[in-house]
């Protein structure tokens, strides 16, 4: 069939009638149009030719043109698109290197093979620009919601219908009991929205924590207006879930908000997720007052937090450990999820005997140091002594407040206690030396003697050896693997020297080694607070 002869109309009724089908630009389809004619005139004239096809967008005629292009002599390679200087005088007047000579030639024969070949580059061309125009629609929509229709499960995965594509939800991110049936309305969240080579990939969610927000957020026109925030949310989907919300006007409660009347509000976001249940919990500044929140409905006793470790020891009376643990963890888990927090639950009873062991402990101690008695030891203990290094250095006046102890007494203890340091000292040191610990850490100023020691038996023997380290291997810290928190043990965590400190000694260490430059690190410290400053403004 010759181009010609074909109704020319034709080409931009068929081009419309595409785009309005798919949903894209028609200038698209004419543009592939175009270039499949290209491929087609190539495949007449020599794949060697340029050869161009321009379709006018108002008549639909296709003009065959053949394109050449000017290059210096000694870059001519295709005599068939490409022309000296010297041979262009024929064609324009003064030319230069890089224009293009253009011809027209009469247009092809289209035969079964051409025409075929023509569709296969229209669809191709169709199908990108189809993809293309799918992701720029979704890329902006992950982590919103979205209302689709199921159209069919594939190995458990559902594909969902989302109007102008399709998204799936996979087994995974489905809740526990939930089946769908084709043509089933479903509502999602859009989690994430991927570029891929066989075109844009929509994954959806009804697990993810996001997805009670958003839901929130619509039955709550307060969270939505801004007057109300979800600060955090912990899901067992399907199960049950804990969030935490605050309010910025202080005449709205906001969990009554999130309630509703009756119960409607939230009772709406219970029916979408089959049933789980939901606490809403005041969100509070303080980690303990949140985290009493949090373990509702259990009460609880006693709050002790380590910000190191990121922590938390909760003592709760003996009959309500099983409801602040609650059935296979799952509340313990919700409120550790909730507040970031690793929860160390305990019975009042657990706590008490810890606290007795810790007292026999500390009070073993100083009857074997310091040559004391059960009842003297005991009442050291009781006025908050846990060790001999605070009864060697303390002021003597604390002492002096200890029944039955006046300043001679005093200054025996303080005796006492400083030559067994002393004495502890200097086995630590010369064990440290037969270890072939060198002068310069020793020398080294924040370091004691059984710091030494327990350096000299970690293999640290040098100050480049120390200097070496990382603040983490001499304070410790916590790694997480496989979504677990593990800890790692400091070769001077014992001595219970804290993260900053591990890494004020470190960094003097490389000072004094001159492998770092104190000038340095202050403008790097100046350019960090601005920083700070900038972000916060």
């Amino acid at each position: 069939m010759a181009i010609t002869s074909a109704n020319q109309l034709e080409l931009l009724q068929t081009a419309e009638a595409v785009a309005r089908e798919k949903m894209i630009d028609p200038n698209l389809v004419v543009e592939a149009m175009e270039e499949s004619l290209a491929r087609a005139a190539k495949s007449r004239y020599g794949s060697e030719m340029d050869i161009r096809v321009s379709i006018d967008r108002k008549t639909g005629k296709a003009t065959f043109t053949r394109a050449r292009t000017v290059v210096e002599d000694d870059m001519l390679e295709n005599y068939q698109a490409e022309m000296t200087v010297e041979q262009a005088k024929q064609y324009l007047d003064d030319p230069k290197v890089g224009d293009v000579f253009s011809e027209e030639v009469p247009p092809v024969e289209m035969g079964r093979i051409a025409a075929q070949s023509a569709k296969q580059v229209i669809l191709q061309k169709v199908r990108e620009a189809e993809r293309d125009r799918q992701y720029e629609e979704f890329k902006d929509r992950a982590g919103t919601i979205i209302n689709g229709v199921v159209k069919r499960e594939e190995y458990g995965n559902v594909i969902v219908d989302i109007g102008r594509g399709e998204a799936i939800l996979r087994r995974n991110e489905k809740i526990g009991r939930e089946s769908y049936r084709p043509n089933d309305r479903i509502r999602c969240y859009i989690k994430d929205v991927r570029r891929e080579p066989r075109g844009p990939q929509i994954f959806l969610s009804r697990t993810a924590p996001e997805f009670m927000a958003e839901l929130f957020k619509m039955e709550v026109p307060e969270i939505y207006d801004g007057i109300i925030e979800i600060k955090a949310v912990a899901r067992d989907p399907g199960s049950r879930a804990k969030i935490a919300v605050i309010s910025y006007d202080n005449s709205i409660d906001p969990v009554g908000a999130c309630v509703g009347m009756r119960g409607s509000r939230v009772q709406a976001v219970v029916n979408e997720l089959q049933g789980e249940k939901i606490d809403i919990i005041p969100w509070n500044e303080d980690a303990a007052t949140f985290l009493v929140n949090a373990l509702q409905p259990a009460e609880v006793s006693k709050v002790v937090i380590d910000e190191e470790a990121n922590r938390i020891e909760v003592v709760v009376p003996d009959e309500q450990l099983s409801l602040a643990i609650g059935r296979r963890g799952q509340n313990v888990r919700l409120a550790s999820q909730l507040t970031g927090l690793d929860i160390d639950i305990m019975t009042e009873a657990e706590e008490s005997e810890r606290r007795q062991a810790e007292f026999a402990e500390r009070t073993k101690l100083f009857m074997d140091t310091l040559d004391l008695d059960e009842f003297f030891a005991q009442l050291l203990v009781s006025e908050g002594f846990t060790s001999l290094e605070e009864v060697a250095y303390v002021d003597q006046d604390e002492l002096l407040v200890i029944d039955g102890v006046d300043e001679g007494t005093a200054a025996e203890l303080q005796a006492r206690a400083k030559d067994y340091l002393e004495a502890l000292n200097k086995k630590a040191m010369d064990h440290a030396r037969e270890l072939g610990v060198e002068d310069s850490l020793v020398e080294f100023e924040g370091l004691t003697p059984q710091m030494i020691e327990a350096l000299a038996e970690d293999g640290v023997k040098t100050l480049e050896d120390f200097a070496t380290c990382a603040d983490w291997e001499l304070a410790g810290g916590w790694t997480t693997e496989n979504g677990e928190r593990k800890k790692d043990d400091g070769v001077l965590e014992k001595f219970d020297v804290s993260l900053e400190e591990a890494q004020h000694l470190v960094m003097t260490a490389r000072i004094q080694l001159g492998w770092v430059d104190p000038a340095e690190l202050e403008a790097e410290a100046e350019a960090d607070e601005a920083t700070e400053e900038e972000a916060e403004a």
